[in-house]
């Protein structure tokens, strides 16, 4: 659930403090580290 202002308005990406946001998967629209699924190799 999105909840931050910013990462409604524009996303996480583009927020200035993205690099030190402790809440980015909380509160951002960031994917939590366990629902982030391994890249395939083509």
């Amino acid at each position: 659930m999105t909840v931050c202002p910013i990462a409604l308005a524009v996303g996480c990406q583009k927020c200035p403090a993205f690099k030190i946001c402790p809440a980015k998967s909380i509160l951002g629209d960031q994917p939590k580290a366990s629902e982030k699924q391994p890249e395939k190799k083509k």
